[in-house]
């Protein structure tokens, strides 16, 4: 195997695109970058007091997307995966501001929790390390938060994501620049006040190795060893002479800094007070750099993905186990939602792929709400997989795992402000109806049943000695077309 794949980078200071040769040397599959763009969009910077962002910071990730889009042009759809980080997390807008961006992109636009950006970080940063039996620290101070990560070889134990970032704490401590003794203690004092809630669970399990990733740590590393602050890496010494000399002048004069890129300059007193705090809770000594970082960390997700290794399904194996789900059960659903999909008649794309993932996943999961309650289980389900941590899922993805899980029962209705699409209402369909022929939870040697979809008409052939002989399933498929009636399909019941 030797091909491309794409990682885009969407965060809070800056955009970063990543292309990647694949190259499979003696059974194993190693990334090489080929090409990188990278462009400080200041995206935090662009928040109101609202968390809304602004005009001209929705044009300026525009601009940037769009030049992002050209280099993407030729590639796949399966081959680029685009993350976007906090900022899109926080802002009020992003709902109205992500087609625009997806559009100039011309690729989807995954909006991921903080600790999923975490494990992302933490794979990035280890893919660039020499192997190592030590349990490892990585730290991650981005434009709008920072990612705290311990992990063992290539699994990270804990991740946490704090909200404070080097462009939000620049802006609201040291406005227009300037730095004083005042400012920098009360930065570093709030900073502290956020590291102090994971600080405790971290000095306990330890760890033997501790690096930065991104901007604020590789800007910091080039500063104190150049200046001569530091000659073993990131120290506290180290910090605290920058600090002595920055409040000293008042401001981050580059031109004074040797090693510091002048895009850096403006935010840099926001990343060393955050640096500063979390040495200091997390009693940290030395620090070294990654050079690999979230971006990196999203192309070997991808590969694992296109070699069948996908951290999705990990994660679902693990919450059928947490949750004690009937694997057997699961098993039935999953493989009669499949193959009444296959019948649907949805066209090939992108989108058609992600819905047959998700169906089978939500298959799967569908019963997880049974370990709160039986009553209304379908929405506790759906709780759950909108708002758990799912290593490997995305915003989107887990909004789809909920929305199959509560469609698979009740009432339609309900769903018809959350559904996007029409695929959306065919896969909803599948998992309902294979949700019904197994309520009895015994196997079948064939489906009853058969689907076909043409517009908006639903035609179900059922034999009609199995529906003789199973009246409570004939009451609740004819049920099923006053249900899609009323979101707009029409549903015939076609007995043979």
């Amino acid at each position: 195997m030797d091909h491309l794949l794409a990682a885009v980078d969407l965060g809070s200071n800056s955009f970063r695109l990543s292309i990647g040769r694949v190259v499979q040397q003696e059974g194993a599959a190693q990334i090489y970058q080929i090409d990188r763009l990278k462009e400080t969009v200041r995206l935090a910077a662009g928040l109101d007091a609202d968390k809304r962002l602004s005009r001209d910071a929705v044009e300026r990730a525009i601009e940037v997307l769009e030049r992002f889009g050209e280099r993407l042009r030729s590639f796949h759809p399966s081959r680029v995966r685009a993350v976007a980080t906090n900022t899109f997390r926080v802002a009020r807008n992003t709902a109205e501001f992500l087609p625009r961006a997806e559009a100039a992109l011309g690729f989807p636009i995954e909006v991921i929790a903080g600790r999923e950006e975490a494990r992302l970080i933490f794979s990035g940063v280890v893919h660039t390390l020499p192997p190592s039996p030590n349990k490892r620290l990585v730290i991650d101070i981005g434009g709008g938060s920072t990612e705290v990560i311990i992990g063992k070889a290539y699994e990270p134990g804990l991740m946490s994501s704090l909200y404070m970032g080097c462009v939000s704490y620049s802006r609201q401590f040291f406005r227009d620049g300037v730095v004083d003794a005042h400012q920098m203690k009360l930065a570093e004092l709030a900073a502290r006040r956020e590291a102090e809630v994971i600080a405790k669970q971290y000095r306990k399990m330890g760890w033997k190795e501790a690096y930065g990733s991104s901007g604020t740590a590789k800007a910091l590393y080039a500063i104190l060893t150049e200046c001569g602050f530091s000659d073993r890496g990131i120290t506290r010494a180290g910090l605290n002479k920058l600090k002595d000399r920055i409040v000293r002048s008042g401001r981050v004069i580059p031109s004074e800094l040797p090693g510091i890129k002048v895009e850096r300059a403006d935010v840099l007193p926001g990343g060393l007070a955050i640096m500063s705090a979390l040495f200091d809770e997390l009693n940290i000594d030395v620090m070294h750099t990654g050079d690999g970082a979230l971006r990196l960390g999203v192309l070997y997700d991808l590969l694992g993905r296109d070699d069948q290794h996908d951290k999705r399904d990990e994660s679902v194996r693990q919450f059928m186990k947490r949750y004690h789900i009937d694997v057997n059960q699961a098993a039935r659903v999953r493989r009669a939602a499949l193959t009444l999909f296959q019948e649907a008649g949805i066209k090939d794309s992108s989108e058609r792929r992600e819905l047959e993932h998700a169906l089978g996943w939500a298959a799967d999961l569908h019963e997880i709400g049974l370990s709160i309650a039986h009553n209304d289980y379908h929405k506790h389900s759906a709780y759950v997989l909108g708002n758990a941590d799912m290593p490997g899922f995305s915003r989107d993805d887990q909004r789809l795992l909920a929305l199959l899980a509560l469609g698979h029962h009740g009432k339609l209705a309900k769903l018809e402000p959350l559904v996007r699409s029409r695929e959306e209402w065919l896969t909803i369909l599948c998992l309902r109806l294979a949700v019904l022929l197994f309520r009895r939870r015994e196997d079948l040697d064939t489906l009853p049943l058969t689907v076909s979809v043409r517009g908006d008409s639903i035609v179900i052939r059922v034999r009609q000695d199995w529906l003789a002989d199973h009246p409570l399933s004939d009451f609740t498929l004819r049920a099923e077309e006053s249900e899609w009636r009323k979101v707009g399909f029409s549903f015939e019941l076609l007995e043979f």
